[in-house]
C-alpha cells in the first residue's frame, strides 16, 4: 500500500481519516469520561475508522481501550468466548500477566487456552460452561475487575453489535448484559454496527432492555467540501492533479457516501495520467458499476415485481405518499397493506431505509446500476 492514496473497505487511520473532528472530540470525550455510547449510521460510512481513532487518541496507562469485533458470532457461547478474550488480550502487555488474570477473575470457569505462532497476541479462548450458569457474570466483570485491580478505567467497544439479536432467545441475554454493564464503575462501553435497522430496534425499541443504554450518536454524511479537499490533496500528495470541480463531481455521484468516495477517487486516480480528465471520471464509473453488478444482481434477483416496482417509485422521487390512489395505480404496488409488507421486507434486505419516515435506497451505485437496468 506504499503511497497509496485512496483507502476503502477496509478501517482507515492517518492522512486517510478525513473530517470527522466533532465527532471524534464527543466520542474521546465520552471514552475519558465513562459515558456509554451508542454510535449508529448507514454501512461504510466510517464507524469503525472514527471509534479506532478515539480509542488511539485516549489510550493510556489510565485508560485503556479494548475493541473487538462480533460479526462472526452466532451465539452467546461465541460472544462470550471473544468478549473474555478481547478483553484479557487487550488489557495485559505480558503473557504471564494475561494468564494469570485468567486464573484469577475466570476461575470458576476454567478456560480452555489455545496459543497460537506468538503466544503474547495470538490466542483464543474457549470458555467450558453452561451459558444458563451464574458463572456467566464472572465473564461479563471481567473488565471491571481488571479496571480495579489495574487502577485505571477501561472502554469496551464492540463492533456488529446488532449480531447479538439474532442469538437465541435474544431479549434475555440483552437482558443479562445491561442488568451487569450499567452497574460498573470503571467500564463503559461503545456498540456500533452496520445493520441500521437492527441498531435502531436494539437501542429505540422501550420494550428492549438496552433502551436509552447511553450517549447516541447518529453519523452524518461528511460534507462535499471537505470531500473536495481531501481529494485533491490526495492527488497532489502523489503527483497527479484534479480539478475541483471534478472532484464534486466524484462527491455527488456517490453522494458523499464515505467508502464510495474513496473508491470512486481511487478509480479516477488510477485512470489518470498526470491530470485527471472528464473521460478519467467517466471510466471510473463504468469501473464502479461493473464491480458492484454481480452483488447487485445478487441482492435483486428474487425480489418479486412489488418490490420492483416499489424501489423504481422511490428511483422516480416517491419517498412517503405510496399508499394515495395515484401511486399505488401508477406503480402496481397492490394495496397499502401489501406496501407495509414491502416496505418491511425491502427494509431486512437492507436496499432501503427510512429516514424521517421517508423511503430511501441509501447506496448510491445501486442507485445509479437501478436507473440504468430499469431503463430510466
Amino acid at each position: 500500500m506504499e503511497n497509496k492514496p485512496f483507502i476503502f473497505g477496509v478501517a482507515t487511520s492517518g492522512n486517510h481519516f478525513t473530517d470527522r473532528e466533532k465527532e471524534t472530540e464527543r466520542l474521546v470525550l465520552n471514552f475519558r469520561h465513562g459515558v456509554n455510547t451508542v454510535l449508529i449510521s448507514p454501512r461504510r460510512w466510517g464507524k469503525t475508522s472514527l471509534v479506532q481513532k478515539a480509542g488511539r487518541l485516549v489510550q493510556s496507562d489510565k485508560l485503556k481501550v479494548v475493541y473487538l469485533d462480533i460479526f462472526s458470532c452466532r451465539s452467546e457461547r461465541d460472544f462470550y468466548d471473544a468478549f473474555a478474550a478481547a478483553v484479557l488480550k487487550q488489557t495485559s502487555s505480558k503473557l504471564d500477566e494475561w494468564l494469570e488474570n485468567a486464573k484469577l477473575f475466570l476461575s470458576r470457569i476454567s478456560p480452555k487456552i489455545s496459543l497460537g505462532p506468538d503466544p503474547t497476541t495470538d490466542f483464543s479462548i474457549s470458555l467450558e460452561m453452561n451459558p444458563k450458569s451464574n458463572d456467566i457474570d464472572e465473564i461479563l466483570q471481567l473488565p471491571e475487575k481488571i479496571a480495579q485491580k489495574k487502577g485505571c478505567n477501561i472502554v469496551v467497544c464492540i463492533d456488529e453489535f446488532q449480531q447479538i439479536a439474532e442469538f437465541k432467545d435474544s431479549k434475555t441475554f440483552q437482558k443479562r448484559l445491561r442488568s451487569i454493564w450499567q452497574l460498573q464503575k470503571s467500564v463503559s462501553y461503545c456498540l456500533f454496527g452496520s445493520k441500521k435497522h437492527l441498531m435502531n430496534e436494539i437501542f429505540e425499541k422501550k420494550s428492549l432492555p438496552f433502551y436509552k443504554f447511553g450517549d447516541a450518536i447518529y453519523l452524518s454524511k461528511i460534507g462535499t467540501q471537505e470531500w473536495i479537499g481531501y481529494i485533491c490533496e490526495r492527488f497532489e500528495a502523489t503527483g497527479k492533479r484534479i480539478s475541483k470541480e471534478l472532484a464534486e463531481k466524484i462527491c455527488q455521484t456517490a453522494d458523499n457516501h464515505s467508502s464510495y468516495v474513496q473508491q470512486l477517487s481511487w478509480l479516477v486516480w488510477i485512470h489518470t495520467d498526470k491530470i485527471a480528465t472528464e473521460q478519467d471520471f467517466e471510466a471510473a464509473c463504468q469501473d464502479i458499476l461493473d464491480q458492484n453488478t454481480p452483488l447487485f444482481e445478487k441482492q435483486t434477483e428474487s425480489l418479486t415485481t412489488y418490490q420492483m416496482n416499489f424501489l423504481r417509485a422511490i428511483l422516480d422521487g416517491v419517498r412517503s405518499e405510496f399508499t394515495t390512489q395515484e401511486v399505488l395505480q401508477k406503480y402496481q404496488l397492490g394495496s397499502s397493506a401489501n406496501v407495509s409488507i414491502v416496505k418491511r421486507a425491502l427494509v431486512k434486505k437492507e436496499l432501503i431505509e427510512i429516514e424521517k419516515r421517508q423511503a430511501v435506497i441509501p447506496d448510491p451505485v445501486l442507485v445509479v446500476w437501478l436507473k440504468r437496468e430499469l431503463g430510466m
